[in-house]
Parts: structure tokens; C-alpha cells; sequence
């Protein structure tokens, strides 16, 4: 991977990646209609499809900024990120409809992972790491917490591993 001048090292969001590719990983093998084989494969496309897509929209120092941009979103349309990897181990959309969430929002920002089925759902954490610096976010209206204004009651945060 190419990298700007002055860019921090892609290695950073390398935890952020797995947690994510996980999770989604995961999910596809709950159904049992995706072989160990090409969950593999999956798993490493997509590893390489986030980490490209996120490359200049990777920000430790601002880990809000850009949250929007790197939101993996399933709203009845499926993410296209996700649908071009799923279409190299032979998944059509239809069966990615079928294994998949029709309502999935999931987050990967600098230090955090988190996801939210369902568009009342609770969000919930699949990874959580500490800043280098402490990191402010007050007063910062971020994609997640847009979500959440209106909500009725608050939200439960939850961690879920996912293993392979």
C-alpha cells in the first residue's frame, strides 16, 4: 500500500480491519452455507478491500473524522464494499441478503468498532482500544451519534467477540 507523505503508518488500523472483517466473517458462517474455504478467502479480500478503501481516511489524531466515509452500511442495499468481495468467492446478492442483516451499520474508526442490526438497535462495541493521546470528543457530532439523536432510550453498549 502507497502511503502519503506524512500519512501515519497503515499498520494502525490494522486492529480495527481484523475486528470488522471478523464480525462480518462471522456472520456469514452462523448460516452454514459458506464453506471454511471461502471464508478465507473473503476474510483476506475484504481485509485488503478496507484497508485500500480507508487508506487516505484514516485519521488516529481525529478518529471521528471521516467516520461517515469508512460506515460499512446494509439499509436494504447492500454495502458495495461488501458485495464485491462476496461476489470473488461466487455469492450473489440475493444470498448475501439471506445470510446478511437487511439493517446493518458498523463502524470502524481509530480505536473503536462497533456495530448496531436493526435501525432501534443497541450499538455495540467489537473493539475498543486506547488513544496514544487522550482524544476529546466533545461537542463532536459524529456519523454514530447523528444516529442516535431521537432515540427514545439510551443505547446499552455491549462487546462481542468474534473468533475464527
Amino acid at each position: 500500500m502507497s502511503q502519503r507523505r506524512g500519512a501515519p503508518p497503515r499498520a494502525d488500523m490494522l486492529p480495527e480491519i481484523a475486528a470488522a472483517v471478523g464480525f462480518v466473517s462471522g456472520l456469514l458462517r452462523t448460516r452454514g452455507c459458506v464453506s471454511e474455504q471461502q471464508l478465507q478467502v473473503f476474510s483476506g479480500a475484504l481485509r485488503e478491500a478496507l484497508a485500500e478503501h480507508y487508506k487516505h481516511h484514516w485519521f488516529p489524531e481525529k478518529p471521528f473524522k471521516g467516520s461517515g466515509y469508512r460506515c460499512i452500511r446494509i439499509n436494504h442495499k447492500m454495502d458495495p464494499i461488501i458485495s464485491k468481495v462476496a461476489s470473488q468467492i461466487g455469492l450473489s446478492l440475493p444470498q448475501l441478503y439471506q445470510l446478511l442483516p437487511s439493517e446493518l451499520t458498523l463502524w470502524v474508526d481509530p480505536y473503536e468498532v462497533s456495530y448496531r442490526i436493526g435501525e432501534d438497535g443497541s450499538i455495540c462495541v467489537l473493539y475498543e482500544a486506547t488513544a496514544a493521546k487522550p482524544v476529546s470528543s466533545f461537542g463532536m457530532l459524529t456519523c454514530k451519534n447523528q444516529m442516535m439523536l431521537g432515540r427514545t432510550s439510551p443505547s446499552k453498549n455491549y462487546i462481542m467477540t468474534v473468533s475464527s
